[in-house]
């Protein structure tokens, strides 16, 4: 009989890594419901990876305006 080797060779096949974490978030009904109208069928991790990505971009944005403004963002509480 002769033997096959499983790989000559250490690269992976497959999709490559998208250097992400898995993570659980409780939504509901409503917001998933949204969420699908809006980005389309079987889109929602990546919806929901730009829109966390984007609010990041937007908080960060107004701390470093906070900070050049000295501590006055011009928002009201």
């Amino acid at each position: 009989m002769t033997e096959f080797p499983i790989s000559d060779t250490s690269v992976r096949m497959g999709r490559p890594p998208m250097n992400v974490k898995p993570t659980v978030v409780r939504l509901t009904q409503e917001a998933l419901d949204r969420i699908e109208k809006v980005a389309g069928p079987n889109q929602r991790a990546a919806f929901i990876r730009e829109a966390v990505d984007s609010e990041l971009d937007r908080r960060e944005g107004q701390s470093e305006n906070s900070v050049q403004n000295g501590g006055d963002d011009g928002e009201k509480q």
